[in-house]
């Protein structure tokens, strides 16, 4: 999973349902959108912040372009630019008049109670 301790931010889980690595704080699994937990409206949750990245691209396959493979990988490095993650998310087709959108987002989370502040 991750280095982080339990509680602390970056600490990461399994998803009981997808079984994909998430963070500990989500309420909602960004995979699969399954409920992970019920909270009270006591509760302190992760706050959402402002999107730093969001891209989105079409891709068409011309009439007379025969048919092309495409494979989607996302890279995550770190200040030094060593790679920390590398994930093939994605791998197909397109043959003559397909097309396929593809959108990246990068989501942020201020865990609760925790807004503003480094570890």
């Amino acid at each position: 999973m991750s280095n982080a301790r339990p509680g602390t931010a970056g600490a990461t889980r399994t998803c009981p349902h997808c079984k994909t690595r998430i963070l500990e704080s989500a309420a909602i699994c960004p995979a699969c959108k399954h409920y992970l937990r019920i909270d009270s409206p006591n509760s302190p949750l992760a706050q959402p912040m402002p999107s730093p990245l969001k891209v989105e691209g079409v891709i068409r396959q011309p009439a007379d372009g025969g048919s092309w493979e495409y494979q989607v990988v996302v890279t995550v490095r770190d200040e030094r630019g060593e790679e920390v993650s590398r994930h093939v998310v994605g791998v197909g087709a397109l043959h003559p008049n397909d097309e396929r959108t593809f959108s990246l987002a990068v989501e942020m989370f201020a865990p609760a109670g925790k807004a503003g502040r480094r570890h």
